[in-house]
């Protein structure tokens, strides 16, 4: 049977990648029904369960919310380690070794939370989950960018995060569907959905060893032929290496990894965040720009909002069981609206996502905070301002799906050198740890003491991001992955300044292809300024 090969082989690794990105989202959005359901309350010692009558059965009510938001936070220490940990694995032993090693911490990390027993053994059983999602997060994101065309690697991307929602709605309706059996207080309710992760996972594992390695990470290991015969196997469709884009992309991964290697000493974690022996490259403006983006995408709102909408449907006067479907409508909402990422993501880039969505997500929570204050102090008007509050959190949901979510994910795994770039990727997911796990624990205080305000607050967050972005962070979209370097090339931070400065430098890189000039080894010569920066450093 003939290898797979251009867009087939495209698509199956796209829906590969997605199986790990469906159980990142299951496994997020998992813990939201586990939370209320009785038994596991009752077992976690987390309060008491009250019968509400053959409509409602069992109801949980919760009278220690720390210990709660604990377990729950917890995943995201196990997050932060494994992210650092999937950045070395995956630039020492590979992409796909390192994602399958991370999907053995899934498998047993899942397993112990579905036996669970009490709440020391679920606190253990959720780090180790949270170790193998992070490193996985930390890898297959760019495994992703890293076979993908600069054309299309945003939306290749975005395409996954599809399923990622996916998953947020999968594990909600069947939380929804298990709330019926045994009037909602059985084992079943929140055992099983926990031990459904296990599935993708495994679906996931047997599907790896057919993937082909990233050639970029094979080219910096020295298997140069492998590279070339896989990048020949993904940029034309008979497969053929020496077809013009593909030995086009190998020249230019081959000339950046041989610059690259010149600055070994800088691809330790400490190197990376505090810039030592970067020279021209800026590492360390990177790692900031990629740990930052992602610490704003939670404080933009979506943590709130998504703690905040049930109390906003029950408010405006839907029942129960109405809310919940209210709640799962908008899960759904939430994935088709990732499907305009994947068609904007790339064609209008990422700043002008970041800008549109953050006005109207600020503009969305700011509407949603004043029609949940105008709902508690007119409850005969609950019906009107109940209903336009429920559409500012549907509206907001939407515009966050079709942004913020998936831009601060691709982010990082486009713009580190490909000697870190696994390593570069995780720093994301520490900035993602960072903002989620604080969240957790401070959206139930800050809700409780000055509630819809805190809308009010994430929402102002949201129009204060746009200048940073405006300022700090240089569009990345339709530039390849070697063409980074000459991006963050600039000793200025400000956008304006790195993009002059890339100007000038794919000018000289031209002008010295044009004439003709190579490096003994026959590829083309780094701009002229790199490699005298680079040069000086090694000095």
């Amino acid at each position: 049977m003939a290898p797979l090969c251009g867009r087939r082989l495209y698509y199956t690794i796209n829906a590969v990648a997605g199986l790990a990105i469906f159980f990142f989202g299951y496994d997020q959005g998992m813990m939201g029904g586990v939370n209320v359901a009785p038994d596991y309350v009752r077992t976690m010692k987390l309060g008491h369960s009250t019968y509400k009558g053959p409509s409602e059965g069992y109801v949980a009510t919760i009278t220690q919310p720390t210990r709660q938001g604990g377990i729950v936070s917890i995943y995201y220490f196990g997050t932060l380690l494994g992210c650092l940990m999937g950045g070395i694995v995956g630039d020492r032993i590979g992409r796909l070794k390192g994602m399958m090693l991370a999907s053995g911490w899934v498998l047993l990390g899942a397993a112990l939370q579905a036996s669970a027993q009490n709440i020391a053994w679920m606190c253990c059983a959720r780090v180790i989950n949270g170790i193998g999602t992070g490193c996985l997060n930390a890898i297959v994101p760019v495994w992703s960018a890293e076979v993908a065309t600069h054309t299309s690697r945003g939306a290749f991307i975005a395409s996954e995060f599809t399923l990622n929602i996916f998953g947020v709605v999968v594990a909600y309706w069947l939380e929804f569907g298990m709330g019926f059996i045994g009037d909602g207080n059985t084992q079943v309710r929140w055992r099983f959905p926990i031990a459904f992760q296990i599935i993708p996972v495994l679906g996931f594992i047997a599907c790896l060893p057919f993937m082909p390695e990233s050639p970029r990470w094979l080219a910096k290991v020295g298997r140069n032929v492998e590279a070339r015969a896989i990048l020949g196997r993904l940029r034309s469709e008979d497969g053929n290496p020496e077809a013009a884009r593909a030995v086009a992309e190998y020249e230019d991964i081959v000339a950046v990894v041989a610059l690259e290697k010149e600055h070994a000493k800088r691809n330790s974690y400490i190197s990376m965040f505090f810039g030592r022996h970067d020279g021209s490259l800026h590492i360390a403006r990177r790692v900031q720009l990629s740990i930052w983006l992602q610490i704003i995408q939670e404080w933009v709102g979506i943590a709130a909002i998504t703690v905040y909408a049930p109390t906003i449907f029950s408010e405006a006067g839907y029942g129960s069981r109405k809310s919940q479907w209210l709640s799962g409508l908008n899960d759904i909402t939430y994935m088709l609206s990732t499907l305009m990422a994947v068609v904007t993501i790339d064609r209008w880039g990422r700043r002008v996502g970041l800008y549109w969505g953050a006005i109207g997500q600020g503009i969305s929570l700011i509407l949603a905070g004043a029609f949940s204050r105008l709902l508690k102090d007119h409850p005969e008007k609950s019906a009107q301002y109940g209903g336009a509050a429920a559409f500012f959190v549907f509206l907001y949901t939407a515009v966050f799906g079709a942004t913020w979510l998936t831009i601060p994910w691709v982010y990082p795994t486009e713009t580190f050198p490909l000697e870190v770039r696994a390593k570069g990727n995780a720093f994301g997911v520490v900035g993602w740890s960072i903002g989620n796990g604080w969240l957790t624990l401070l959206n139930p205080v800050m809700f409780s003491r000055i509630g819809e305000n805190t809308l009010h607050i994430f929402g102002a967050i949201n129009f204060l991001s746009i200048p940073m972005v405006y300022a700090l962070y240089p569009e990345t979209a339709n530039r390849t992955l070697e063409e980074m370097d000459f991006l963050f090339a600039s000793d200025s931070p400000w956008v304006w300044d790195e993009e002059e400065h890339f100007r000038k430098l794919k000018a000289e890189n031209a002008q010295l292809n044009h004439l003709g000039q190579k490096d003994a080894d026959g590829l083309p010569s780094p701009a002229p300024e790199l490699e005298e920066k680079n040069v000086g450093d090694k000095k």
